[in-house]
């Protein structure tokens, strides 16, 4: 495959403008919004939740941790799935095809929400049933996260070492961009002229992805096939995952980057995911819009903040600047806890949520890909950083549930302290060079 392409890189990064409405809208600003109005009672002066009972098939909970509890789950299945999948992929020449077959469970099921609808029988303080219309939730998360294992694994493929930060955080840019400006359309049709209900939104957010997704996927080649060995593509997938695997073991950089990458992230996606909780739970008068301005600043900073520190690791170092990154963070989760009571200084935190987001994220997948040897097993690559992303992502969202329905949900924001400080000292341990040049399954 042709390196540098710039048609070529083009239609990768797009995949970001077409995917990125789903940690947006679905993720973290409209279906937040609706799940946590529809499934708690509020007191009228206030703002305060003071009733957030659910009951899913007769099994009680917390609004907001049942929530925690069914993306976990979606997290954990990514991680079993993927990485025979991605084994496969790369045996096969079926990359491409395990893209779309992901882009489209994601954007159907996102769409599917549009019949969500908890139900208390109209009794007040009577738990809110939860049934079947949740389940997209799950499928829409399993798709979008699916399909970046994939899209990832182009990276090394499609651009040379020296541009894949400014080609990632370009990508995250994109994102930041394109999903920004659906929420505002989708903001104009259902809220200033009330042309539509809300839940309209959810099917706009899949016919944009696959939309736009088609650019990409026209863009995108497809990989050439392996030799397919007797025993099957199955088997063939479990080959191309254990070599890997052996291989991974030998770098002792990839392998602490990968250690340090699962706690830091772990904490990062957690907070996003669980924001819009959090500021509806825990902000004295909150309102939606001050719910949707945040999350558009956090966008747009978004924006700058990927090509600053895009900036910063050419200066010092992506190590380096990962390690700032991640001390923002830490400071983040301090000021949150003892400071962030009243939507101004939920402002604040939106901002520099905004500028640290898209820049640890560009960064740790364009730190990944420059690890990775030369190799045509790409995807097998990534599925291990998907696996440590997902594996870290349903044990920090099961945990800020688990503390949550201890203590409460801002007790839940100062735990993931921890997983900063661990993948910060982790971080530290990654040598700058690797000690193991040699590739053992080319």
């Amino acid at each position: 495959m042709e390196k540098g392409n710039k048609k070529t890189i083009k239609g990768w990064v797009f995949y970001d403008w077409a995917n990125s409405v789903y940690p947006l809208i679905i993720s973290s600003a409209i279906f937040p919004i609706m799940y946590e109005k529809l499934t708690s009672i509020k007191d009228d002066k206030t703002g305060i939740t003071v009733y957030d009972t659910i009951s899913f098939f007769g099994m009680e909970f917390k609004n907001t941790e049942f929530y925690a509890y069914l993306v976990s789950l979606s997290y954990l299945a990514v991680a079993l799935v993927t990485p025979l999948l991605s084994g496969i992929a790369d045996s096969s020449g079926q990359k491409k095809s395990f893209l779309q077959f992901f882009c489209f469970l994601g954007a159907i099921s996102s769409g599917l929400l549009f019949f969500f609808h908890p139900d208390n029988g109209g009794f007040e303080f009577t738990p809110f049933k939860i049934g079947l219309t949740i389940l997209p939730l799950f499928f829409a998360s399993i798709g979008y996260w699916g399909s970046l294992v994939y899209y990832n694994s182009y990276l090394p493929e499609i651009a040379e070492s020296s541009q894949h930060d400014a080609i990632s955080a370009k990508g995250f840019s994109m994102g930041y961009l394109g999903s920004s400006l659906l929420l505002i359309v989708i903001l104009v049709l259902t809220q200033f002229t009330k042309l539509m209900p809300i839940k309209f939104a959810f099917p706009m957010v899949g016919a944009w992805w696959i939309l736009f997704a088609f650019y990409t996927f026209n863009k995108l080649p497809k990989i050439a096939a392996k030799q397919i060995h007797k025993e099957g593509i199955i088997k063939s997938g479990f080959n191309e995952l254990a070599l890997v695997w052996k291989d991974i073991k030998t770098r002792i950089r990839l392998k602490r980057f990968l250690a340090s990458y699962f706690m830091f992230n772990m904490a990062v996606q957690t907070v996003m995911i669980m924001a819009t909780a959090f500021a509806n739970k825990e902000i004295i008068g909150i309102q939606t819009k001050d719910l949707i301005v945040s999350i558009l600043i956090i966008q747009f900073l978004g924006i700058g903040g990927s090509f600053l520190f895009s900036k910063i690791s050419s200066k010092i170092g992506n190590i380096k600047a990962l390690a700032i990154a991640i001390s923002i963070w830490i400071f983040l989760c301090v000021f949150v806890y003892f400071v962030v009571y009243k939507p101004w200084q939920f402002y604040i935190a939106a901002a520099i949520v905004g500028l640290v987001m898209g820049g640890i994220q560009a960064l740790a997948r364009s730190t990944y890909s420059k690890m990775l040897p030369e190799t045509e097993d790409n995807t097998s690559y990534f599925s291990f950083f998907d696996v440590s992303e997902k594996i870290g992502l349903a044990i920090g969202t099961f945990s800020f549930g688990i503390i949550e329905s201890i203590a409460d949900i801002r007790t839940s924001v100062i735990a993931l302290v921890a997983f900063f400080l661990i993948g910060l000292i982790l971080l530290f341990r990654v040598p700058k060079e690797e000690s193991q040049p040699a590739i053992t399954n080319k």
